[in-house]
């Protein structure tokens, strides 16, 4: 029996503190496809507002557990209290999900901002991140993962699940146990993210969930934690954005094919910088640019991962280049000496890299 003091956040209960609150109703998430320029808004709002935004995990939802979140984790011991009643709505629900043919990620939205037009920057701050749930799952299935033909070994899926505990000072770790019959366990700590942020792309087909683009989508850059923002280009008027792909915890890869994959409510802001002003601080963004505030984030995607790793260091050259007038072969120079590339994963089909641009190093 999971043993916490937890509430679960169900839908419309617990603190939410934006401007707007989107809860994640089946009829109005997307699940295994992202917004394209066709799809209605489920909300709009102001630059500079704050929408609070359930987010469901898929991990407990999906055909191969069974589709039924109540049964799944309470083989686990979770009690029904502490199941999300929209992770319940909608296994249950009519959703029109082709296993075969769809992704697995449950995403709310779009989010129509008004005002974004295509050439200007959206940019989605991470204003807070709050556990929905005590506990998470990090599944591998056969054919995907880092080591596909090798895990699972004998082809099935492998989901283990994780609850949460709480350190002496009050911090929140994961668990992993070291086998199915050992006693013991593996803690590591909590860095919450949203794997999936993303626009909407244009033209009338919805992108399939898993690989990323210049749109965003599933960048799975566990670096976007509170207090960071994501910088993507505006595909369409309004931009249409949306989220999903919660995550307790990431290891840069994603080896398995997912991490502590766990559903969390998001309190985020929406901004729009203009062409004009976005070009001049950033240059011509091509794809998702992240701003921890100590850090620029350019990245990379490609299907191959060397291609990924040029093109990530060709943005980050031309982000030197356009905000702090850095010749290109120095700034080659620099990014050598003083960043680091790492890999964002390596599982979504389209495999991302990130370089770790120190801000402090060029400004002044």
């Amino acid at each position: 029996m999971l043993r916490t003091r937890f509430d679960a956040l169900q839908p419309g209960t617990g603190p939410r503190p934006g401007d707007h609150y989107l809860p994640a109703r089946p009829e109005e998430v997307f699940w295994g496809r992202l917004p394209c320029e066709e799809d209605a808004p489920v909300l709009t709002v102001r630059p500079g507002e704050t929408v609070t935004v359930d987010t469901l995990s898929h991990e407990g939802v999906l055909e191969d557990q069974g589709r039924d979140p109540l049964a799944f984790f309470g083989r686990h011991g979770v009690p029904a209290g502490l199941v999300l009643e929209d992770a319940v709505a909608l296994a249950a629900s009519a959703h029109p999900r082709t296993p075969d043919a769809d992704g697995p990620h449950v995403v709310t939205g779009p989010i129509a901002v008004e005002g974004a037009q295509p050439g200007d920057l959206l940019a989605i701050e991470i204003v807070r991140l709050e556990p929905r749930v005590p506990y998470g799952v990090v599944s591998n299935r056969h054919g995907r993962g880092a080591l596909p033909g090798e895990y699972p070994v004998g082809g099935r899926t492998v989901s283990l699940f994780s609850p949460l505990e709480q350190a002496a000072d009050g911090a929140l770790n994961g668990t992993l146990p070291f086998g199915p019959d050992s006693d013991r366990v593996a803690r590591f700590p909590l860095a919450p993210f949203l794997g999936v942020m993303g626009v909407a792309v244009a033209g009338p087909e919805r992108p399939h969930s898993v690989p990323p683009g210049a749109f965003g989508g599933n960048i799975d850059v566990k670096l976007l934690v509170e207090g960071t923002r994501l910088l993507l280009p505006v595909q369409v008027p309004g931009a249409l954005a949306y989220v999903g792909d919660p995550h307790f915890a990431q290891g840069d890869g994603e080896v398995a094919l997912t991490a502590l994959e766990a559903s969390l409510r998001a309190t985020l802001r929406f901004e729009v910088l203009p062409a004009a002003e976005a070009t001049h601080e950033y240059g011509a963004v091509s794809g998702p640019l992240i701003d921890t505030g100590k850090y620029l984030v350019p990245t990379g995607l490609h299907e191959d991962l060397d291609e990924a790793v040029a093109r990530c260091v060709r943005a980050s050259i031309e982000l030197l280049h356009a905000r702090w007038g850095m010749d290109r072969a120095h700034a080659l120079a620099y990014l050598s000496a003083a960043t680091d590339f790492d890999i964002s994963q390596v599982v979504d089909r389209v495999k991302g890299v990130h370089a770790r641009i120190r801000v402090a190093d060029l400004d002044g």
